[in-house]
């Protein structure tokens, strides 16, 4: 008797767990993990399956995790680049203060239909406000992700968003209790701007996501001015703060960790905190000192930071992250090699599924019992018809527009460039009467 499977993936090359390319290959899936990698033969001795997916015009590989996102600034495309500083104060703050349902449901629609586009399975959202309605679509959309509610209690907030400690607590209780579990979605705790948050929300928040055993996040050494509030009220850097009041941990994911003294990264290393990097974004601000954070044993995603920051396309972000790596590190050492392309394919798929609670050593890779999060490149380019090191030339030469299927948890999102889930030339008619909304209000 065969055994039941959900979907197979006939006849593709992929990468394996090394970047390395596989040819001739199926590649089998259940109930949500690759169940078996062997030819088609080979499955069709042992299995039987509902759908089959046609990949022999692709390069199947794992698919991106976006591990720092804001679903809540999709709308504000366009507006934060060339602009002075304090963008977050000036721009981002007063924007986020009038969002509505409607808006924030448009903004999730308009971000998942890029995401999948770009080949992100999977995304971390770093918080907002209506999240509720972020996660009925992001849950629609089949696209596996974490979802946060913007929680701050610092005086002075807009008053659409003002709140105390313990109101910004209960609204991520509320969305856990929610949505935590719903389809292929997580609720992750946050500090949103840790200068923005008391102590109380901070252990307050720390307290209830060990409860619930999930995720704490927080935007982490982004700014100088960050690192001055806390040497100047506390005579500690930010990480060390936390560490003292004893709320970090392996569940514990800093975005950005760009300003990192030698005692934070011991700090880092010691307490298995995750972080993630935004190259576009943190390039205004701070190359980050990942090489030596990678030695140390870090686990490190990339994010993008939004849309508002340059876009959702994680292979954007990886060619921009190389750039700066060797800019700030190889040059100086004459060393090309100091952020090898495997490595930064391996921060972007297994690092980012660690990050999302995946298996370090299992998840983002194709192999038997990892999470079936895949994207398919289109073999049909040009620039993939003659290559040296595969991985090499899918960081070089490969962006979004080249994802031909996306399958997350197993399920087929994307097929030949057509997103199954959603109504994209709905959504896209909608976001354009947004726009013109905008430009006669």
């Amino acid at each position: 008797m065969k055994h039941q499977a959900d979907l197979l993936i006939r006849n593709s090359d992929y990468l394996d767990e090394t970047f390395e390319l596989t040819e001739g290959k199926s590649i089998l899936i259940s109930g949500g993990k690759i169940e078996a990698v062997g030819t088609a033969a080979e499955l069709e001795e042992r299995y039987q399956w509902k759908e089959e997916l046609d990949g022999s015009g692709c390069i199947y590989m794992p698919g991106l995790v976006d591990s720092h996102m804001h679903t809540g600034q999709q709308l504000l495309r366009g507006r934060v680049l060339d602009e002075m500083p304090m963008i977050w104060t000036r721009i981002m703050l007063p924007y986020e203060s009038t969002l509505t349902p409607e808006k924030m449901r448009l903004s999730a629609q308009a971000a998942a239909v890029e995401m999948i586009h770009a080949g992100t399975t999977g995304f971390i959202d770093a918080g907002s406000y209506f999240m509720e309605e972020a996660a009925k679509v992001y849950a629609g959309s089949g696209l596996r992700g974490a979802l946060s509610y913007s929680t701050m209690d610092q005086a002075g907030l807009p008053e659409s968003i003002a709140m105390d400690a313990g109101t910004a607590v209960q609204k991520t209780d509320e969305l856990y209790e929610g949505f935590h579990g719903f389809g292929n979605l997580k609720v992750y705790y946050s500090l949103r701007s840790l200068i923005s948050c008391s102590e109380e929300l901070i252990l307050r928040a720390a307290e209830r996501a060990k409860e619930k055993q999930t995720m704490l996040q927080a935007h982490m050494n982004e700014y100088p001015g960050e690192i001055n509030f806390y040497m100047e009220r506390k005579q500690l850097r930010p990480y060390e703060y936390l560490e003292s009041l004893g709320v970090l941990g392996e569940h514990f994911l800093g975005a950005h960790s760009l300003l990192l003294s030698e005692q934070e990264i011991e700090i880092l290393k010691d307490r298995k905190v995750k972080i993630c990097h935004c190259p576009f974004s943190n390039c205004g601000k701070a190359a980050p000192h990942t090489p030596e954070l990678l030695k140390r044993g870090l686990v490190i995603g990339l994010g993008t930071d939004g849309a508002a920051h340059g876009g959702l396309s994680l292979f954007n972000e990886m060619k921009i992250f190389r750039s700066v790596m060797n800019l700030t590190f190889g040059v100086p050492l004459a060393e090309p090699a100091v952020m090898p392309a495997k490595t930064i394919l391996k921060m972007a798929t297994e690092g980012g599924q660690v990050c999302l609670g995946g298996s370090a050593g299992l998840d983002g890779a194709i192999r038997p019992g990892a999470r079936a999060d895949i994207i398919g490149l289109d073999k049909n380019r040009i620039y993939l018809a003659a290559y040296g090191q595969i991985a090499n030339t899918i960081l070089e030469s490969v962006n979004a527009g080249d994802v031909r299927d996306s399958i997350s948890a197993g399920k087929v999102l994307m097929k030949d460039y057509e997103i199954l889930t959603m109504d994209e030339q709905r959504i896209y008619q909608e976001v354009c009467r947004f726009r013109e909304q905008e430009r006669m209000a």
